[in-house]
């Protein structure tokens, strides 16, 4: 099950408008408002007292005028066009511990990009990945100040990988960023030949829940 790197036509930055996109069945029709991102069973917010940073090598990034654009990286095998609208990846019978994932979406000069869309797909706590349906996969789109917010749960591990998240990340009418998201202190991050460090989230615990952070930045002016 190890990601391969495939020739695709949008790999890292290509030029599939959105356009293109919706021909290509790859997003749905904006619905009038998303999803709830909230599940039954939700877990509680923490004091601060539980409240904890992870791994020596995480990261925080702070959007600075002029600042590199966010790498792109391989798609991998296992994307599938298509996917659910959706702020929540979390659905009944959902096992893994879960994770809220957060953050903006900017140009370079630190502008905040609205309605971008950002498209996740991950395996679940086993380490497999759902190529039948559209469990743990979903797309959304970013709000007037650029800031989305994923609620999904920490992905297990499968052969060759590191943990990670997959994501497409595309400004309106602009070209879409193919890449992925990762994890500090992951003993596969040494061993992981696709891992980069300059795509590590922000992650901390929260009570038994986790919370990660970590802002795009698109080659868009």
């Amino acid at each position: 099950m190890t990601d391969q790197l495939p020739t695709t036509e949008d790999a890292g930055e290509g030029n599939i408008t959105r356009k293109r996109l919706l021909q290509l069945g790859a997003l749905v029709v904006p619905a009038a408002g998303l999803i709830g991102a909230t599940a039954a069973g939700g877990f509680a917010a923490a004091s601060p007292a539980e409240v904890r940073p992870e791994g020596a090598e995480a990261i925080n990034l702070a959007c600075t005028p002029g600042q590199s654009t966010t790498i792109a990286q391989t798609e991998g095998p296992y994307f599938k066009p298509g996917s659910p609208q959706r702020t929540s990846l979390i659905q009944p019978g959902t096992t893994g511990t879960r994770l809220t994932v957060s953050g903006f979406v900017f140009s370079r000069s630190c502008r905040p990009l609205a309605n971008a869309l950002l498209d996740f797909w991950q395996a679940d706590s086993r380490g497999a990945y759902d190529n039948s349906g559209y469990t743990f996969r979903g797309h959304q789109y970013t709000d007037a100040s650029g800031k989305f917010t994923l609620t999904t749960i920490v992905p297990g591990l499968y052969p060759g990988r590191t943990r990670h998240i997959h994501v497409k990340v595309q400004n309106p009418g602009g070209r879409i960023l193919t890449t992925q998201l990762y994890f500090p202190g992951e003993p596969r991050n040494n061993t992981d030949t696709i891992y980069d460090p300059r795509l590590l989230m922000n992650v901390r615990t929260v009570g038994s829940a986790k919370e990660g952070t970590f802002d795009f930045v698109l080659n868009v002016a």
